[in-house]
């Protein structure tokens, strides 16, 4: 089958994750040929409408992944298992199962292309869905109870390739470190911010992150939406028992 084929030349020729990606990458053909009549060409061929393919957006997402994994120099189980689980939500068992059966198989370096990556879902995805793809990658780095320096210096390079603002970095970071100014950097505000300032921060920030701006994309996307929704509101909650109103 492609799936194979591809993998095999995948774990051959690139370093990491080859084999992985390369069975992924004919995972997807076989379901494309089988399914819609496609054919290599037109998988790869670049798109001439305004979004990404699900295929596209599929392949480009585990791309960022594997980057965000191999980035502090290891490959850790419980990462890989947070992006199978994540797959498992979204498209099914099944699916998962056969996709994964190679990752965690064979894990190699492999070059890939963040900025190229970047630069489609920028110019082809809304500005709330990228925010989400940084809060999924956050979450892999999070998996094994420690996001690394290293791990933050390459999803900080994403944000930037993704055209997000530095502030919504700042904000979607913060949601994974405790410290006494997290609740301050979530609600994107100074720790000088007056109560009515907190207040309004409060209110942007619950309209940016709401979860009904991601109806477009599937389950396990809306339900990294809630998380973010959940914890700017924890944030505002905290503020309000520190500072009494």
């Amino acid at each position: 089958m492609i799936r194979w084929f591809a993998a095999i030349l995948g774990y051959t020729f690139f370093r990491f994750p080859g084999a992985i990606l390369g069975f992924l990458i004919g995972s997807l053909l076989d379901n494309l040929i089988g399914k819609k009549g496609s054919s290599f060409q037109q998988v790869f061929q670049p798109q001439q409408g305004d979004r990404v393919t699900p295929a596209d957006f599929e392949l480009n997402l585990l791309s960022l992944a594997s980057l965000v994994i191999k980035a502090d120099g290891t490959v850790n189980k419980s990462e890989l298992d947070y992006v199978r689980q994540y797959f498992v939500q979204a498209y099914g068992a099944e699916r998962a199962n056969a996709t994964f059966r190679v990752f965690n198989e064979v894990i190699k370096k492999r070059q890939v292309s963040a900025v190229h990556i970047c630069q489609l879902l920028r110019s082809r995805t809304r500005y709330e869905s990228r925010l989400q793809i940084l809060h999924f990658l956050f979450s892999i780095a999070n998996a094994d109870g420690h996001v690394s320096n290293p791990e933050v210096a390459e999803i900080h390079k994403i944000s930037g390739y993704l055209g997000v603002q530095f502030r919504d970095f700042e904000s979607i970071k913060a949601m994974f470190f405790k410290n006494p100014d997290s609740a301050y950097k979530i609600l994107e505000i100074e720790r000088t911010a007056t109560d009515l300032e907190v207040k309004a921060a409060y209110r942007n920030m619950a309209k940016k992150y709401h979860p009904d701006k991601l109806q477009h994309m599937d389950a396990a996307y809306q339900k990294g939406a809630e998380e973010k929704f959940r914890k700017v509101r924890e944030a505002y909650e905290q503020l309000q028992k520190e500072r009494g109103f």
